[in-house]
């Protein structure tokens, strides 16, 4: 349980808050070659947050699983060891290229059917809605709604207005 609040503490700060900052700067300065490690940072990063999801899960019983976490982060942060840019030039970059045109179509076929997927459930949504208001309005109002009713004295003076009960159909209210 200590390793584990260790290692999200660590991930947090190392793996993200400080390069957040540092990629904050590097943008800032427009500083070429630190703006391209922090972006090669990113991608491995992001890999390693969607690997890490699974290993959560699955391997997490694995004895020192959260220290070899904590040291790989450091490792990929580290000036000195380059592990973000050595496993993008080694893995990253090769495998990526190599299936670059196949992800740009899934990306492309996702947005369409997303798209699609909206403006389906939006026009699902607006017809239950409509069909809801129809019926509601066939009825006379909806189970618990009030209505307004102007009542007249025998003079033909008209008094002042209030709400009441929706009546049973076929009842007067008064």
């Amino acid at each position: 349980m200590v390793s584990w609040v260790i290692s999200r503490l660590v991930v947090l700060v190392f793996g993200m808050l400080y390069p957040a900052y540092a990629s904050y700067k590097a943008v800032k300065t427009k500083n070429i070659r630190e703006y391209v490690r922090w972006m090669m940072y990113w991608i491995v990063f992001a890999f390693f947050m969607t690997v890490e999801t699974f290993t959560d899960i699955f391997i997490s019983w694995f004895p020192f699983y959260y220290e070899i976490k904590i040291a790989f982060v450091v490792w990929l942060l580290s000036p000195y060891t380059k592990g973000a840019s050595l496993l993008y030039r080694k893995f990253v970059h090769p495998a990526l290229s190599y299936r670059e045109k196949e992800i740009d179509s899934y990306i492309v076929k996702a947005k369409e059917r997303s798209y699609e997927t909206v403006l389906s459930f939006g026009k699902r949504g607006l017809n239950i809605a409509a069909t809801a208001a129809v019926q509601a309005a066939a009825k006379g109002t909806a189970p618990g709604a009030c209505r307004t009713v102007t009542r007249k004295t025998s003079a033909g003076q008209t008094l002042r207005p209030r709400p009441t009960p929706f009546p049973a159909p076929g009842r007067s209210p008064w």
